[in-house]
């Protein structure tokens, strides 16, 4: 199960050849399992292509709604790198346009949870895991980055937090949702991992965007068990493990420090993006036990 927020990946990684997909958006979790209540993909398709997004590219036929795409009016032929419009281009379509998704969408309990960040700064690893105080800490902290070209008047990247991946729709405080997604973990023996889909090797503009396929081999490894038994270290600042080894990605990509060509830089950015996180929290601290605010980054 992936959460996130828009634009951190949740319909391109939900949608793999090798899985069936249950659903692309609004699910419920119940004491039975979970199950899909939309019907539908609202997927991004900015560089779509087929090598890259098969199952995607190959969704989009008569009945799919295409909004803010670039098209030859007289060929109809679409552009999906054109930007005239905007980079947020998108292409609604119900799910069984998707070849294996599940019909109906019903599935048992998940053994994993992916939270989905796109980390515009470059310093969150591609992937960590989390402890269940953690899981709780970032569920409340809901953390992503807008970068230029998003988002109108966004000229460079903007920590964005959005409590429990939907701010606008929580009527009670952050901490009772990540209390009951807790209880759900403990039961079900669910696994949480944070995973950034975002820059590498330094900020936007510097680094790199991760590489889809090595995001890919990371959820892989995640989904059959590999990346529990892979070595790990700890991350001081933010104090989850991060897995140093993962199949089909490199091992200099899993350490993100070691991707910059200026490590003090990268301590610097790491520094300034854990503040955000205790400052976005100071607001959720009242409500909030003591045991999920000492989950947050160690600064002092």
């Amino acid at each position: 199960m992936f959460f996130g927020l828009s634009g951190t990946g949740k319909t391109t990684l939900s949608t793999d050849p090798k899985r069936q997909l249950i659903g692309d958006d609004e699910h419920c979790w119940t004491d039975d399992g979970i199950f899909n209540i939309e019907g539908g993909c609202y997927a991004k398709c900015i560089n779509l292509s087929e090598e890259k997004e098969p199952d995607i590219f190959r969704a989009i036929r008569f009945g799919t709604v295409l909004e803010n795409v670039d098209y030859n009016e007289k060929t109809h032929i679409v552009d999906y790198d054109g930007t005239s419009h905007t980079e947020n281009t998108r292409a609604s379509y119900p799910i069984d346009f998707i070849l294996n998704a599940k019909i109906p969408c019903v599935g048992g309990h998940p053994q994993n949870i992916i939270f989905l960040t796109c980390d515009a700064f470059g310093v969150l690893p591609p992937v960590s895991k989390l402890s269940p105080s953690q899981a709780m800490y970032h569920f409340i902290s809901g953390y992503t980055a807008k970068v230029a070209g998003t988002e109108m008047g966004v000229t460079e990247p903007e920590a964005t937090f959005s409590a429990c991946f939907g701010a606008a729709f929580m009527v009670w405080h952050p901490s009772k949702y990540a209390k009951l997604l807790a209880e759900r973990i403990e039961k079900n023996g669910t696994s949480v991992w944070l995973v950034n889909t975002g820059w590498s090797g330094g900020g936007y503009g510097e680094g790199e965007r991760m590489s889809l396929k090595y995001t890919r081999s990371i959820i892989d490894a995640i989904l059959d068990g590999s990346l529990k038994n892979t070595p790990s270290v700890n991350n001081e600042l933010f104090g989850f493990e991060v897995p140093t080894e993962c199949p089909n990605v490199p091992d200099e990509i899993m350490q993100p420090r070691r991707t910059w060509s200026d490590a003090n830089a990268y301590d610097q950015a790491a520094l300034k993006l854990a503040n955000m996180f205790k400052e976005n929290f100071k607001q959720f601290e009242e409500g909030s036990s003591q045991v999920i605010i000492q989950a947050g980054p160690n600064v002092f």
